[in-house]
């Protein structure tokens, strides 16, 4: 899947809310307090409700919500995986 299938999938007004998620992942991440396995649950959750106020009330916008927060995640793990394989940080380790 290339990226110009991405965008036809997310309302072209949902971008500002991709970069706001996106956002609110690095400062989370960022936050001692915050356990890395609840940031995807906050952003998606931070998602969909913005979208539900952007979009209008239906289930169009749950799932415009979802799908922002799950680029916005997937966006920074692939910069975050490619500096790391980059940095060769990873090299020659395999999860089990």
């Amino acid at each position: 899947m290339d990226f110009d299938a991405i965008q036809e999938l997310i309302d072209p007004s949902l971008y500002i809310l991709l970069v706001a998620c996106w956002v609110l992942g690095y400062v989370l991440k960022r936050t001692p307090r915050v356990p890395d396995w609840t940031i995807v649950y906050i952003i998606t959750v931070f998602a969909v409700i913005i979208s539900l106020f952007m979009l209008g009330f239906d289930v169009k916008s749950v799932l415009q919500g979802i799908l922002t927060g799950a680029v916005s995640v997937y966006g920074s793990q692939l910069i975050k995986q490619a500096q790391k394989g980059a940095s060769g940080d990873d090299a020659g380790k395999t999860s089990q």
